[in-house]
């Protein structure tokens, strides 16, 4: 009697968890398949190539949109690159002090400020003083979010490097700061990658802060210093317009975007794994 209720637990517990994971799926597949069902016909050569047209003219597409994402992804990586590996660096090698703590909890409660907040604060320390939108301050804003998810991600595969493989190199007499960089650093190499790729992930989809700073235009940008279109303000400005036009090519730049965010999710996995 006891083998049977054990063995019924047993799969009634793997049921529930199965039930649970399938679940969990669910909604991902089904934001696939409609933004699929809805966006992939206004997909073409001219959406990657074209700028927006007035209501009314045929054809059109988000190229600006698509290129000014690529640009504030650059500035936000010049920015939350260096400032996240060598502070998790930092953390990982020097941080088990009072300031270390410090500096992890700060890192955590920026990780979870909502976006919008730092919007506001680029906003302020930028924008009003320069009396100007700009992908610059785009940029900052999203740098800003990314330097605590690279930092913690660099403290944690640093930790995770076996501490005779630090000995050893100093062993040889080898400087501390050539061991860091050279054996450290190039071991853990993999998962800072992956911290990386997330960061950008997290980042790429984010409207809240751009509407502060970078603003967005129906056109190319020529200066870092004006505003610049992205794929998540033009879907927020065509998805919000009562144009039916408009509304197919946002569901086509909602599929580009979140395709973009999958590849590069994939991407951060598989390094991941490669380094596992």
């Amino acid at each position: 009697m006891n083998h049977w209720r054990r063995k019924g637990m047993n799969i009634l517990v793997i049921g529930l968890c199965s039930a649970a994971a399938l679940i969990a799926l669910v909604p991902l597949i089904l934001i696939f398949v409609h933004l699929i069902s809805k966006g992939f016909g206004s997909l073409n050569l001219a959406f990657f190539t074209d700028l927006p047209r007035p209501v009314g003219e045929p054809g059109g597409g988000m190229a600006n949109a698509i290129l000014g994402s690529c640009v504030l992804i650059g500035i936000a990586s010049l920015i939350g690159f260096p400032i996240g590996i060598f502070g998790g660096m930092y953390l990982s090698e020097f941080g088990k002090t009072k300031f270390g703590d410090t500096v992890r909890f700060s890192a955590d409660m920026l990780s979870g400020t909502p976006s919008i907040v730092i919007g506001i604060f680029v906003y302020a320390l930028i924008v009003l003083r320069t009396k100007n939108f700009s992908a610059l301050a785009g940029g900052v804003a999203l740098g800003i979010m990314m330097v605590p998810t690279i930092m913690r991600t660099t403290e944690t595969m640093l930790d995770l490097v076996p501490r005779m493989l630090r000995e050893g190199a100093l062993a040889l007499g080898i400087p501390y700061w050539k061991t860091l960089l050279a054996v450290v650093f190039k071991t853990a190499r993999s998962g800072i990658v992956t911290g990386a790729l997330l960061a950008i992930a997290r980042v790429a989809g984010e409207t809240a802060p751009l509407l502060f700073t970078a603003l967005g235009n129906q056109f190319w940008s020529t200066s870092l210093n004006e505003p610049i279109a992205a794929l998540p303000l033009q879907i927020f400005q065509y998805a919000s317009s009562p144009f039916e036009v408009w509304q197919e090519q946002a569901w086509a730049g909602a599929l580009v975007l979140i395709g973009l965010v999958f590849i590069l999710n994939v991407t951060a996995r598989i390094a991941f794994r490669r380094k596992g």
